[in-house]
Parts: structure tokens; C-alpha cells; sequence
């Protein structure tokens, strides 16, 4: 018997199946409000159990990529519900991924007034893509000050609150993949010598913080995190301590019974693979559950599944592709090609318009 596509309880929640949707940057939200097109998108692909959607930003601030989601006005709050209701219509749960992005984002993609804000003042390497000027150069960084340490957590607790009001199930906290609450967890990234940097326990500090917050804001049984040890994305090169220090974090995170702790292995990318005995360390964390993914087929997560290495499986390109992936894996049918060049395009094309069955 399938394991992946058996139902299953997800801490208060019930899920169809234990395959997840991992959160993919669409960047259609024009304006950074979620629209009907979005809704289309969710809906199609929720025969999985739980959607985990797209990095959505927690404020103005926390804008880096063009034409991402945020859930800091009333206007985003209203334009998720057309997500969440298209979802659950179909049984499966949704969380929004609350991204801060960071350094890595660019001026020209930020409201008038917002600014770039990080841990440190390091800039990091490469270029992205802005709508009015093409692609440009990453800037310097404002080093976040001890008041915008407080606020940033306020932004975070707001999007929680906000989320719950949209119609979500809970929220994703993203500590993965470069963005701001890893940029404080590396030390490249993270060269302060106050209370928030320098030793292990200080650069995990803001993490925790968040997520006590968070916590408060809507509950454990409604907050997860994903992390990336050994990621290399957005300039976050490995080091000596990475698994002392992510052991710490997760330690921490165990101790507060979050709802899940989301592992995303990069290795298939090109990245270092994550030990196996860092991926031992996160399973024994007994007060949350566990969703890993990474370059996940059918054989691989039934596999994983099986030798209890994880309650959920995220995939991220195939069900891009596949907006019926489960019905495709259950019945051996073939997969549709992700089309790369329409992964990060305005509009309907390379979106909702990839073939169903019958």
C-alpha cells in the first residue's frame, strides 16, 4: 500500500495524502497582491495534502523579487482568499510561506519609502531582475539596528496574524535559501558582535525570536520553518561549523513543538548534500514533524516515507508541471516538461495552462 497517497494527521491537521507542494516563486502578483490568476494556479494543484505557497513577503521591507506576494495590506489579505477558498475546496490545507527577503533584493522591486535591510552590511554576490531596468546588481545592505531587529519580528507576527485571516492553515517561517532569518544564522552573512551575532547562540537568536512570536501570534500547532543546511543559494557558502549549528537551531526549534521543520536538500541542484546524520538529528527533534524535499521522484519519496525518514514529501518542479500530479504518479501516466522560460513571466502562459488528464 502507497504510503504517499494515504491520508494522514499533520498535528491538529488532517491531510488527503503526505505529498507536498513545495513554495515555488511564480512572481505573479501584480502589485504584490495575490489575484484570480493566482487562485486558478493553487486550485489546480490541490490534490496534493498540504500547498505551501510561494515566498510572500511580511512587509514593504521584505520585498525583493518582482511581483511577489505580500501579506502586510488589506488588499493581499483579501486577495489570498480567493487562494485558500480555491484550495480547500478541493480538501487540501495550505500555509503561506512568510519570506523576508533580505538582502537579496533591489530597490526598484520595493514601494517608495522601503528599504533593504539585513544583519549585516555585506552585500551579496550576484544580479536580479527588475521590471522598469532589467537586471541589475545586488546592493549593499543597511545593517539592521537593534529597532529594526524589533520590528522586522513585529512584521512577521502581523503576516502570521494576517494569514489566519486570509483563510490559511497555519504559516511556513523561511530560514532557507539565503533570505533574512538565514542570513542571520551564517556567519558570512552575519558579522555583528552584539546580541544578535558572533557565537552560535546569537546568530540563532532573531530565528527563535521570530518564531516565539510567531507562536504567540497563532499557536505551534500553525508554524512551521524551512531550512537549508549546507544550501549554498544567494551567496551562503558552507563552513567547518554547519552542522554544530544547525543541530543548535534545531534543538531550539524541537524545544518549542513547532508544527514541522521543512528540510530542503539542494544537492540535486548542484549544492553539498546534507549529511545523513544531520537529517538523523532533524528526524529525532520528536516534537515536530518533518517534510523533506529536494529533487523528489515517486520512487525516492515512497522510499523515504517508508523508512520513516519523514511524514511529508514536498516536490516543487514536478507538480509546476503536473497540476494532477497525484492522479499521474497513482496511475503511472507520463509527466508534463517544465518549461523554464515562463517560471518567473507575468501571465497565464507556463502556469495554469499546463494539460491535465482526460
Amino acid at each position: 500500500m502507497s504510503l504517499l497517497f494515504s491520508p494522514t494527521q499533520f498535528g491538529a491537521l488532517s491531510l488527503q495524502n503526505r505529498l507536498a507542494m513545495c513554495p515555488l516563486t511564480r512572481c505573479r502578483a501584480i502589485d504584490n497582491v495575490p489575484n484570480e490568476l493566482m487562485a486558478e494556479y493553487y486550485g489546480q494543484r490541490a490534490g496534493v495534502g498540504l500547498i505551501i505557497t510561494e515566498g510572500t513577503s511580511p512587509s514593504a521591507n521584505g520585498l525583493g523579487y518582482a511581483r511577489i506576494p505580500g501579506l502586510f495590506t488589506p488588499e493581499q489579505v483579501a486577495g489570498w482568499k480567493l487562494t485558500t477558498a480555491a484550495v480547500h475546496a478541493r480538501g487540501a490545507k495550505i500555509f503561506p510561506q512568510i519570506m523576508h527577503c533580505g538582502r537579496i533584493a533591489h530597490p526598484l522591486n520595493q514601494p517608495k519609502g522601503a528599504r533593504v535591510v539585513a544583519p549585516s552590511a555585506v552585500k551579496a554576490a550576484g544580479d536580479m531582475w527588475t521590471d522598469s531596468e532589467g537586471m541589475k546588481p545586488l546592493p549593499e545592505p543597511e545593517a539592521m539596528t537593534e529597532a529594526d531587529i524589533k520590528q522586522a519580528i513585529e512584521e512577521f507576527v502581523t503576516a502570521a496574524k494576517n494569514a489566519v485571516a486570509a483563510g490559511f492553515d497555519g504559516i511556513e517561517l523561511h530560514a532557507a535559501n539565503g533570505y533574512l532569518l538565514e542570513q542571520f544564522l551564517r556567519p558570512n552573512s552575519n558579522v555583528r558582535r552584539d546580541g544578535y551575532g558572533g557565537t552560535t547562540e546569537k546568530r540563532a537568536r532573531f530565528v527563535f525570536e521570530v518564531a516565539d512570536a510567531a507562536i504567540r501570534a497563532v499557536g505551534k500547532d500553525k508554524v512551521g520553518i524551512r531550512i537549508s543546511p549546507f544550501g549554498t543559494f544567494n551567496d551562503m557558502p558552507v563552513y567547518p561549523e554547519m552542522e554544530a549549528d544547525y543541530s543548535y537551531l534545531v534543538s531550539g526549534l524541537n524545544e518549542r513543538g513547532l508544527l514541522y521543520i521543512h528540510v530542503v536538500d539542494h544537492s540535486a541542484q548542484g549544492a553539498p548534500k546534507i549529511p545523513d546524520s544531520m537529517k538523523a538529528t532533524i528526524r529525532r527533534a520528536s516534537n515536530c514533524h518533518v517534510i523533506l524535499s529536494g529533487g523528489y521522484d515517486l520512487t525516492r519519496a515512497e522510499a523515504d516515507l517508508k523508512a520513516d525518514k519523514a511524514d511529508v514529501i514536498a516536490v516543487g518542479k514536478p507538480i509546476l508541471a503536473n497540476p494532477d500530479l497525484v492522479k499521474r504518479w497513482q496511475s503511472g501516466a507520463t509527466l508534463n516538461t517544465p518549461d523554464s522560460t515562463t517560471f518567473y513571466t507575468p501571465g497565464p502562459k507556463g502556469y495554469t495552462d499546463y494539460p491535465a488528464l482526460g
